[in-house]
């Protein structure tokens, strides 16, 4: 017995020796089973507890503490624990695969307070994409990708496009964050924005969306919801020799002849790593499905033939024209870890289209042709470099964990509008720079009390200019500008959250925020042509913002979540000092009499947990918007209407002249019916009025009711899921009243009246893992080629479109 008893150690400490040889050494390295990304926090440990280690961040141990035939046990609350023989784990190359929790699936979070927290602690709702759901989802754009949440809505006014609508608020009112900076700026407008899209989905490693407030760690604009983006970071290497890995991806979609071409690059040493990503992709023109209203088809449009403008019939009614567009994603990635305490991550991002059409202006009616000849945005690029610093430490009376960040974006945009049959073009172009600078501290003071806290400055600096072209003669002339040139918004605050695990079963959150808010604005070059009765506007406003809430878990079945909030946008540019047309036959001008709006909330969850075989999710909120900015009628110099662009307008402004009142219900449901086979299905109800001249009248944002239903099936290499899209009818009477301004976006009713009708999609998607470089995703979607436009919505939404994509990394 002793001597076979030696002979077993000789083997062991042979594969070891051998190992070791080949410079694979004995740290091991803990993934997850199908998305095949390494873990962090998992605890090593052998049956006496007796010794110990913890992956890193990027999944990586070294097992030299244990002995050759030691039991190892892998433990996080995230995953199913097992256990293995340091031996046959040498056997297996050092590699572990841990397979999820269903009740602890996407559990951490990063958004709720900037740092990691287990989700079931926090009283908000958190949506949470990891890279496998990304994966197989495979959006065109960071927009789609928000859309398959089944908690968001979005709406597109043209196919570069995609705005997200949260609870019954969008645009400005929702916050955009990229690796925790803040990407909202000061000309984000009310009406819908497309900054979403220049995220580039196939380098976001996981998305977060807070539905709710999140005023008190975000500031102005985080009324109705946060949504965090976290791009892929560059992987480390655990020994001598460098870590390289490259991928390639290549997608073509049906519906728009999408071409889109993906790499990245990762070069990783012990302390050094760098990430190279690109992706271009180019779309043709959209095709819309051959069932539903006629009202949707393009039946029409312009094109330019011997220096005239002319109507011409479309071939292809079903197909959209103009839509298509281009755009280039890059980012680099650079990372320096000198110790497992302290981190660097530097990264350059930049974004830019091609020339886009905007669909619903290019299909808006004048009599019986067409108002414009051209209506393009230019190019929207993005560009932003950021530096973080983490730093870790046991001894700080301040801090357990430090985190600073340095950013500095660039914004650029500009509008090409010229009616049809004029020789003008006007030409609008905005820039914008915006300063940002964080820094968050994390302190555990006990067992049962932590504190986060921390301190942020925002400065942008907006320069707009404007000209009017005469495409005959090959001239210009200055014009009045979309914004203010030369206008700047600050931003400053302090904020504090708390949190207190009274017992195992009930955790109680609390959080204050106080932010100084300083806008100003010029207008004396904009006199020249609107003769405002002022020269300047300034803002400079307070806001104290706060919330409060609970979880409590009385029993493995039931968990209750309870919060209350107040949130605030403060005016930026946009709405003191722009300049355009928001609605056929109406004009926006500044306004230099402006406050910030507040909005006072709760919301009740309550999740049905049965022994991981059922899980039940349900919700309910309520919002009040006190003071809110919206557009109303006004006057310049007595007038109600002036020229802009060649039409008499309605003059409007951006004023502090409404109330708002918002509720929902979301319920969702997942049923493991067995191990390979998985229900999951979201439905959202939403409602909303506002005060409109002492008339509640339905709000522009909330979207009709909504949901989706997926029936999974995922075993070996292959995962299918078959899935049907549905939204509620919004009839004519639920329509906001500037949304009765732009009937032509929409199908009529058979009184004749506009309304956005109920719609369905089937759709079927499948992966297939050939192994463990190669990958194929195949989807077929709106099987039934359905004709429809979302809600709100101004080009309708893609026919039966079949999109593949192959993946291969290295």
């Amino acid at each position: 017995m002793l001597l076979r008893y030696n002979y077993k150690r000789l083997y062991l400490s042979f594969v070891l020796m051998l190992f070791s040889q080949l410079g694979m050494g004995q740290t091991i390295t803990v993934f997850e089973v199908g998305t095949k990304q390494p873990i962090p926090y998992v605890a090593i440990s052998n049956s006496g507890k007796d010794k110990s280690v913890f992956t890193d961040i990027n999944g990586k141990a070294s097992l030299d503490i244990f002995q050759i035939d030691e039991l190892l046990f892998f433990d996080n609350f995230l995953y199913e624990a097992i256990s293995m023989t340091k031996a046959a784990i040498a056997i297996d190359n050092f590699q572990i695969f841990l397979k999820p929790n269903v009740e602890s699936l996407n559990q951490i979070v990063l958004s709720a307070s900037k740092f990691e927290q287990r989700k079931r602690d926090i009283p908000q709702t958190i949506i949470s994409l990891d890279a496998g759901d990304i994966k197989l989802a495979n959006p065109q754009t960071s927009a789609d990708l928000l859309d398959n949440s089944g908690n968001i809505f979005i709406q597109k006014s043209q196919l570069g496009g995609g705005s997200p609508m949260i609870r019954g608020f969008s645009t400005n009112r929702l916050l955009i964050t990229i690796d925790g900076v803040r990407m909202n700026n000061a000309i984000f407008r009310g009406g819908n924005v497309q900054n979403v899209i220049s995220i580039d989905p196939l380098s976001v490693q996981n998305t977060e969306v807070t539905l709710g407030s999140g005023s008190v760690i975000y500031g102005s604009d985080a009324i109705g919801g946060v949504m965090s983006f976290y791009t892929k970071k560059p992987t480390l290497s655990d020994n001598e020799k460098p870590f390289i890995s490259t991928g390639i991806m290549t997608r073509y979609s049906s519906a728009n002849n999408e071409k889109t071409g993906h790499t990245n690059f990762n070069l990783g040493y012990k302390k050094w790593g760098f990430l190279t990503n690109i992706t271009y992709t180019d779309f043709d023109d959209l095709r819309m499905g051959s069932n539903g209203p006629e009202e949707y088809l393009r039946s029409t449009y312009v094109i330019r033939d011997n220096g005239q403008d002319v109507v011409v019939p479309n071939s292809n009614p079903e197909r959209q024209i103009p839509t298509g567009y281009s755009q280039v994603n890059l980012m680099q990635k650079v990372r320096f870890t000198p110790s497992q305490k302290l981190n660097f991550d530097f990264g350059i991002y930049f974004t830019t289209t091609s020339d886009y059409p905007r669909y619903d202006r290019l299909i808006r009616p004048d009599g019986n042709g067409l108002r414009s000849a051209e209506w393009d945005y230019g190019p929207q690029q993005w560009f932003m470099t950021n530096f973080q610093m983490t730093k870790r430490s046991s001894r700080s009376n301040l801090y357990d964990k430090l985190q600073t960040t340095l950013a500095y974006q660039n914004f650029k945009e500009s509008r090409k509008v010229r009616r049809f049959q004029s020789p003008l073009r006007e030409v609008r172009a905005e820039n914008v720079n915006v300063f940002s600078f964080n820094l968050d501290f994390e302190k555990r003071l006990t067992t049962k009390i932590s504190f986060s806290y921390g301190l942020e400055y925002l400065f942008n600096y907006v320069g707009s200019e404007s000209r009017e072209e005469d495409i005959l003669q090959n001239t210009s002339s200055p014009n009045v500008t979309r914004y203010p040139d030369g206008s700047t918004w600050q931003s400053a605050a302090a904020y504090a959250n708390f949190k207190y695990r009274a017992s195992p079963k009930l955790v109680f959150q609390s959080g204050l925020r106080y932010n100084q808010i300083v806008a100003r604005a010029n207008f004396e070059e904009n006199n020249q042509f609107l003769n405002l009765p002022f020269n300047d506007s300034e803002v400079n406003t307070g806001a104290l913002t706060g919330s409060a809430g609970f979880s409590w878990f009385p029993s493995d079945i039931i968990r209750w979540k309870l919060n209350f909030s107040t949130a605030f946008r403060a005016p930026n540019i946009d709405d003191i000092g722009k300049v355009f047309d928001s609605e056929p036959g109406s004009v926006v001008i500044p306004n230099n009499d402006l406050e910030a709006e507040y909005a006072y909330g709760g919301e009740l969850g309550l999740l049905l947990n049965f022994d991981n075989k059922v899980r039940i999710d349900l919700g309910t909120y309520y919002t009040f918007l006190d003071n809110a900015l919206i557009r109303r009628n006004a006057q310049l110099n007595g007038a109600t209407e002036i020229i802009y662009d060649g039409e008499l307008s309605t003059v409007q402004s951006v004023q502090n002249a409404s109330k708002a009142w918002i509720y929902g219900f979301e319920a969702g449901i997942e049923v493991n019916v067995i191990k390979a086979l998985k229900l999951r299905s979201q439905y959202n109800v939403i409602g909303g009025t506002e005060d409109n001249n002492n008339v509640e009248v339905p709000i522009r944002h909330v979207a009709p009711n909504f949901g989706r239903t997926h029936l999974i099936w995922n075993k070996n290499r292959l995962l299918l899921d078959a899935f049907v899209v549905y939204n509620n009818e919004l009839s004519f009477n639920q329509l906001a009243p500037s949304e009765l301004s732009k009937d032509y976006i929409y199908a009529l009713d058979e009184n004749g009246n506009p309304y956005s009708p109920s719609w369905y999609t089937f759709n079927l998607r499948s992966q297939y893992t050939f192994n463990d470089h190669l990958s194929l995703t195949a989807s077929l979607e709106n099987i039934t080629d359905q004709r429809y436009r979302p809600y709100s919505s101004g080009i309708a939404a893609p026919g039966r479109n079949l999109i593949i994509a192959v993946q291969y990394n290295l």
